[in-house]
């Protein structure tokens, strides 16, 4: 205790008070070799070879410089000039140097190509957990990255236009000028589908797309009408959904022409989101813009739709990561902070909110790097295909909606100061809520899963295969797996409407029964028990910290501790 006679000299200086038992600032830390599921997952999916690669990116990624370009980029959001101070239309986007930066980084690491270029076992696997690292420190510039990585397929159904591209696409290397494509080394991929009349429902339409010249397949067309939203409105080339004779058809659109002047793709104004500030999110019309057919008319949306099934695998590996991110800096509090005599990570009830915030991650990693697995098999081995057809609309649903009530529990971990701006939490937060909406909602990706199981039953087979490979090892979830296989064998009794009425309801199970199958499989059993028992048993649903069993919560909580 100070004297009064320090306590007189701490006034005179104007001091009132000494800081104390607070936390600091999580940073200096390896994002991947912390993170102890991620890495048992990377190994297990066939990704061990890529360890040395991920352990470097995840100390680099870990630095509290690097950290900082992610608050930077979200505190400082782009901004658009429609013209130049001469009146000439430019539609230029300009960002903060920390987005380029993360850019930068991101392209130069192959987040964008890897498996593309280097195809090989566990290439889906390495890239995918480089991209989970990442969205740790700044989701928004992740949007533009994996529009580039996941628009490979589309590109290369035509392959006249993805040889005017593709070498390009998948170059190391990142140049935001607004310059024409032969002018650049490297060049990003944008999308676009979705209209003020349809959202979701593309073949509702109203851009409309005519042949310039000759029609078919590669060849140029002219476009007018629309988009909603087209997200990174400053990439090179779009996938852009139009309307044709035939029916919805895509379209590869450039910002510039071949003969070096601008396509008529106009920007009108940037979303105001409530998150991923970052990243710009636009309104865009097009006036005549010209782009190359890609594949056959009114095949727009089979064209497209191995794209948005990549993306919807990066937005369930994002949303894993906001939830590491997320549990490790509360966990980094807990150990620093103290109340009512002890430290709060030694206290029983948050013990029960950390361990139970760990277990989530568990199962959304667990499930995100099958699926990177499964990408990377899924050419060679049919149940692999059946599988990634299924099961990555099932995740997508279910652990991007898991991640904001996740990281809103994080915030009550810290506390009054868990809602500050000039903490990580409210950004984890505001990110959270923007996945499980992209690339489809959660009716939407529930309503793909009974279209995918209408269209084949086989992938319901080979989803319900991949369970039963956890049989016998958890007799919660074995009761658990056969109430959920006679629901689903139930379905032929039932009629259309009442099957999507029952449909969150069932993809719920699925997911619950996927992780927790995983996890009996292959986490230790102090992490199987405690997330079957919390989440198959009676108790089913519930809040976070509400586990019943005190069991092992620290041998879990540790595993989630960022400096173990």
């Amino acid at each position: 205790m100070n004297s009064a006679k320090e306590l007189q000299q701490q006034a005179r200086l104007g001091e009132t008070h000494q800081v104390t038992n607070v936390a600091n600032d999580l940073n200096g830390y390896n994002l991947y070799s912390s993170d102890t599921a991620l890495a048992e997952a990377v190994r297990r999916e066939g990704g061990a070879w890529g360890e040395q690669e991920l352990t470097d990116f995840g100390a680099r990624c870990g630095q509290a410089e690097y950290l900082e370009l992610g608050h930077l980029a979200n505190r400082y959001p782009p901004e658009l000039d429609t013209h130049d101070r001469f009146g000439n239309r430019v539609d230029l986007v300009r960002y903060h140097p920390a987005y380029h930066a993360l850019m930068k980084t991101a392209l130069e690491e192959g987040i964008h190509s890897q498996p593309w270029t280097h195809p090989r076992e566990g290439a889906h696997v390495v890239r995918g957990a480089k991209a989970f690292v990442q969205s740790q420190v700044e989701a928004g510039h992740g949007c533009p990255v994996t529009m580039t990585f996941a628009s490979i397929p589309s590109f290369r159904t035509q392959p006249n236009v993805a040889a005017m591209f593709e070498p390009k696409i998948l170059a190391r290397g990142y140049d935001p000028r607004n310059l024409p494509i032969d002018e650049k080394q490297a060049i990003t991929v944008g999308m676009g589908m979705t209209e003020k009349q349809g959202g979701s429902d593309v073949r509702a339409n109203s851009t409309q797309a005519v042949p310039v010249g000759k029609a078919g397949p590669g060849e140029m067309y002219s476009l007018t009408g629309h988009k909603w939203f087209l997200s990174a409105p400053m990439c090179d080339v779009f996938l852009i959904l139009a309307q044709t004779k035939a029916g919805v058809s895509c379209f590869a659109v450039p910002r510039w022409l071949p003969d070096g002047t601008k396509n008529a793709l106009q920007v009108i104004r940037l979303k105001d989101k409530m998150g991923n500030k970052s990243n710009a999110s636009s309104e865009v019309e097009f006036r005549g813009a010209q782009g190359w057919l890609i594949g056959e008319e009114g095949r727009g949306v089979p064209t497209i739709i191995e794209m948005v099934s990549l993306t919807r695998f990066d937005c369930m590996g994002a949303s894993a990561g906001l939830m590491r991110a997320g549990v490790a800096n509360a966990i980094h509090h807990c150990r620093q902070r103290a109340a009512f005599g002890a430290k709060l990570v030694d206290q029983p009830l948050m013990q029960n909110v950390l361990a139970d915030l760990q277990l989530e991650y568990e199962g959304a990693i667990a499930f995100a790097m099958r699926m990177a697995r499964a990408l990377d098999l899924k050419d060679q081995d049919e149940h692999e295909a059946k599988l990634m057809r299924l099961a990555t609309a099932v995740g997508k649903y279910w652990v991007c909606k898991r991640a904001p009530q996740h990281s809103y529990e994080v915030m009550e971990c810290i506390g009054g100061s868990g809602v500050m701006e000039n903490s990580i939490y409210p950004r984890l937060f505001r990110e959270s809520v923007i996945n499980p909406i992209w690339e489809g909602s959660g009716n939407v990706q529930c309503l793909d899963v009974l279209r995918a199981v209408g269209k084949d039953p086989s992938v319901l087979m080979a989803f319900q295969t991949e369970l039963l490979k956890a049989k016998g090892g958890n007799t919660l979830l074995d009761q658990y797996m056969a109430q959920l296989a006679k629901q689903l064998g139930n379905l032929h009794n039932t009629t259309p409407s009442e099957i999507q009425f029952m449909a969150r309801h069932l993809v719920d199970q699925m997911a619950l029964a996927f992780e927790a199958s995983l996890l009996v499989r292959h986490a230790p059993q102090a992490v199987s028990d405690a997330f079957c028992s919390s989440r198959l048993g009676a108790q089913g649903h519930h809040n976070y910290g509400a586990l019943q069993q005190a069991g092992h919560v620290k041998a879990i909580i540790e595993r989630g501790n960022p400096w173990s």
